[in-house]
């Protein structure tokens, strides 16, 4: 009798199940699935049946779903990139494929004088109207240069995106560059390079480059040097404009309150006149061939020893890029202000934040379009710390070429993941993704895409990477300020060779 009872609830219950997975089947066809009971869900495979798409591929649907980035080409090559947010702001700029990386010896800080002199007053507006235009409608306007590009951007209301953009077309294509505002700029760029070889860590990565890239343009100075400062006139600075200053190496790019259409016109209106060729086929300078060396200057006023040491890694559209990205997470960052030594997921961060080793530390991957410098930065009393914090770096790269787990690169692998999401985190983080990806990819990779191939990453090609680059390589080595007990090059040198065994 037990038996016969217990088969008649089962049929009752396969009945209403039936009837449940009637109505599950229609909702998926109407997008009523709220009506489902989630207990039903939880009894059943339901949850996966009627998962979305993205879902099944294991990424959030907000990151999926994130808007598209539109890019269209105009007559003249120049690109025009935007993506749309439900926003009252935006962000608009002109991304050059132009910086110090494109000069010579005789014009190195060429860009970067330009960059001065943009705001100094056009054709059409005076350096006063300029900044009385931009204050009326409360933007700003910023600009920056650095070794492979030159970017000028504004942040302005939705309703003013068209003068945004006819204020950056009159800049960059009108600017007056009088002898007189030259010559006055002078003083004001040397004083700014006074300023920054005050800053450590500025000098520290100038010395890297120079160390790294030698007798090619990546190993000289954004700035430039003190005597082209003194040298460079109006002609010069003209004669960049015309090289650099074409259609196939400019991009217009809008983030946030923004329609596409309308901005691809706005550029045509504005940015038509640009010519699509350089006059002096301007040749992109050649990869450039790393040189293991070293850089120190010691200067114990600086009270501290500040260390760079770098090996080279890959360009931006490299296989390997965010294998390098990944390692770069592992390693990790750490400041003594912030604490947290002993619980922290990175152990070369665990273990100078408790042996006191330095007071911060950070690894870095600096990617340029052919070659780039992975490595770590430091900053330490000096002495005998000095050895011990070059020792210890070095010593982790040799444990993440043989034994690193699988467990650290998937915490890694999310923790980049994360960052990314907040590096984008506003109209202007996201204008600067999309410059920077349509210049050196000829598109912007959407972050489902990035995000898949980071979640192909495992152990072994973090290791395999390692291995490649750094076993038995010659390392780039720059140190500033208590450096009287900075290892010899050929000691740094051959803790390198660990790596084999």
């Amino acid at each position: 009798l037990k038996k016969k009872a217990f088969q008649k609830q089962k049929k009752r219950e396969r009945k209403k199940f039936e009837g449940v997975t009637m109505i599950a089947n229609t909702s998926k066809l109407f997008g009523a699935k709220r009506n489902i009971p989630s207990s039903i869900f939880r009894r059943t495979n339901f949850r996966r049946q009627f998962a979305t798409k993205e879902e099944k591929n294991g990424f959030p649907s907000h990151v999926v779903k994130s808007p598209e980035t539109h890019l269209t080409t105009l007559g003249n090559k120049m690109r025009v990139a935007s993506q749309s947010l439900p926003l009252e702001t935006a962000t608009i700029g002109v991304w050059i494929d132009a910086g110090s990386a494109f000069e010579s010896a005789e014009t190195n800080g060429a860009a970067h004088f330009l960059e001065h002199m943009s705001f100094k007053g056009t054709s059409n507006r005076t350096r006063q109207q300029l900044e009385v235009e931009i204050e009326n409608i409360g933007g700003s306007l910023n600009a920056y240069t650095s070794r492979e590009n030159t970017v000028y951007y504004t942040k302005v209301l939705k309703k003013d995106v068209p003068k945004a953009v006819d204020i950056l077309s009159d800049i960059l294509l009108r600017s007056n560059i009088e002898n007189g505002a030259v010559e006055s700029e002078r003083s004001t760029i040397l004083r700014e390079m006074q300023e920054i070889n005050k800053d450590s860590q500025e000098v520290v990565f100038d010395y890297l480059h120079a160390a790294a890239f030698q007798g090619h343009s990546l190993s000289r100075t954004i700035l430039g040097p003190p005597e082209n400062v003194q040298r460079l006139k109006r002609d010069d600075l003209k004669n960049y404009i015309k090289d650099n200053y074409v259609g196939p190496k400019m991009v217009l790019v809008g983030a946030g309150g923004v329609n596409h259409n309308e901005l691809v016109e706005l550029a045509n209106k504005s940015f038509g006149s640009l010519e699509s060729t350089s006059p002096s086929l301007v040749v992109p300078p050649k990869k450039p061939v790393f040189t293991g060396s070293i850089i120190q200057e010691r200067d114990d006023a600086v009270g501290a020893a500040h260390v760079a040491i770098a090996f080279e890694s890959v360009g931006w559209n490299h296989p390997d890029f965010f294998t390098f990205q990944v390692l770069q997470s592992i390693i990790g960052s750490w400041d003594r202000s912030l604490g947290g030594g002993k619980n922290l997921s990175s152990r070369l961060c665990e273990l100078v934040a408790t042996e006191e080793l330095v007071h911060s530390l950070s690894s870095f991957n600096t990617t340029y379009n052919d070659t780039g410098l992975f490595g770590a930065y430091f900053v330490n009393d000096g002495g005998e710390k000095l050895e011990d914090g070059i020792f210890e770096v070095m010593n982790e790269f040799n444990r993440i070429s043989k034994n690193v787990s699988e467990e650290e690169v998937e915490r890694a692998k999310n923790k980049l993941k994360a960052s990314m999401l907040m590096n984008l985190d506003g109209t202007t983080p996201i204008a600067e993704d999309i410059g920077r990806q349509v210049l050196t990819s000829g598109r912007r990779l959407a972050i489902p895409e990035a995000f898949a191939k980071i979640d192909l990453i495992r152990a072994k090609d973090v290791m395999r990477v390692v291995k490649d680059h750094f076993e038995d390589q010659c390392p780039a080595v720059a140190a500033v300020g208590k450096t009287e007990e900075l290892p010899d090059y050929n000691q740094i040198r051959g803790w390198t060779y660990w790596m084999r065994w």
